[in-house]
């Protein structure tokens, strides 16, 4: 269970007991990931919930209000570097480093942070507008199975944080998280784009930027949440 209290503390603000763990550890705790996004998006789901019983409009804006606050804005941090990287990535790959590194935000990463805000807020009011919680809380848990996939499939873009996941997730643990995306899938058929997100993702990641990084991991997460959020609102408006 030191995994699992590590992912929290690493991709949330939610209170934890203090625990120490070495370097090793820190990368194990990667494994835990999607439980963590199971936490999440319980937590989002029950505040749209309970802001639509005031108006769908009124949930949506609560369940990302909440979002943003327990993930602590990090994956949108990791969006907006991405963004900014981007930008300058037709310049040299000198440049492309120089954009990840600097802590300053650009303009590319405040369009993409707007428009990710943007576009969840107005996803999150129409899937409210059909009582699809379901869909919303299980969103994260799926997301966050990427980070494991992008780490074993694509190179390391430089020697960082990122990097220290490489090695961390197993066999088996691919093989449990995605039996529990396929039977969540049940609840929420939707979920069964999850691997063509995370595909077009690693793709436009090898070609645009040329590896992996945290603020890879990060940009994934939240671009996957969005297209899960859209491909749920699709099924629901097909059924």
């Amino acid at each position: 269970m030191k995994g699992l209290i590590v992912a929290i503390q690493f991709l949330t603000r939610l209170p934890t007991p203090r625990v120490t763990v070495s370097s090793d550890e820190f990368a194990a705790s990667m494994r835990w990931f999607p439980a963590v996004g199971l936490i999440i998006g319980a937590l989002v789901a029950g505040a749209g919930w309970a802001g639509a019983r005031i108006d769908p409009w009124t949930g949506a804006l609560a369940a990302l209000l909440l979002w943003v606050a327990v993930t602590g804005a990090l994956h949108l941090d990791g969006l907006g570097d991405i963004a900014d990287a981007s930008g300058a990535a037709h310049k040299d790959r000198g440049r492309l480093l120089a954009a990840l590194g600097d802590p300053h935000v650009g303009s590319f990463a405040v369009v993409a942070i707007v428009l990710q805000l943007t576009t969840k807020l107005v996803l999150l009011h129409a899937l409210l507008d059909r009582q699809a919680f379901v869909a919303v809380a299980l969103i994260p848990f799926a997301a966050r199975i990427g980070p494991l996939v992008w780490s074993r499939a694509l190179p390391d873009l430089h020697a960082g944080l990122g990097s220290r996941f490489r090695n961390a997730v197993r066999p088996v643990d691919f093989a449990i998280w995605a039996a529990l995306l396929f039977a969540a899938a049940w609840a929420s058929p939707s979920l069964l784009a999850a691997p063509l997100a995370f595909l077009l993702w690693g793709w436009w990641l090898s070609r645009k930027i040329g590896g992996i990084s945290g603020d890879g991991h990060g940009a994934g997460i939240e671009i996957g949440e969005s297209l899960l959020l859209a491909a749920a609102l699709l099924l629901a408006q097909i059924l």
